[in-house]
């Protein structure tokens, strides 16, 4: 599979395929100084044209929250294949729990790419005939 990629800044390191794991890391693409309970969006430097049928999901990686005191705004990004213009720029929304620097390079999330939901059709029933399980958050609970 292929997936096409602009880079918007000449000192970003080019994303390479991984050998282990399913996630690829994503680099900011500039300097960024935080100061505890800011937030912002940091320029991830690139532009992809993704497969159709294919969307991204950007997360953290585990050591971000430790390095850089960042945690991701909205819990998990989706791109979908739509977003592939000349300017159609990743970004990575983030809160600082602490004053931090980051700097070009730094590896402060990672995406995958999945399958798009296939189209659904919802259908209304009066019953379900699953099991109760007793609720929501009852799992393990007896």
């Amino acid at each position: 599979m292929e997936i096409l990629i602009k880079y918007h800044n000449d000192e970003l390191k080019k994303i390479e395929a991984i050998e282990l794991g399913d996630w690829i890391d994503l680099r900011a693409a500039e300097n960024v100084s935080l100061k505890k309970g800011e937030s912002r969006y940091i320029s991830l430097g690139v532009s992809m044209k993704l497969p159709e049928g294919y969307e991204a999901h950007v997360a953290p990686r585990s050591s971000s929250y430790k390095t850089w005191g960042i945690i991701q705004t909205n819990s998990v990004a989706v791109i979908d294949n739509s977003y592939s213009g000349n300017n159609d720029i990743w970004k990575y929304p983030v809160l600082a729990t602490r004053d931090t620097e980051i700097k070009v390079n730094d590896r402060i999330c990672q995406f995958r790419i999945i399958e798009k939901m296939p189209k659904i059709e919802f259908i209304e029933v009066s019953e379900l005939e699953g099991e109760d399980r007793g609720g929501f958050g009852s799992t393990g609970s007896n």
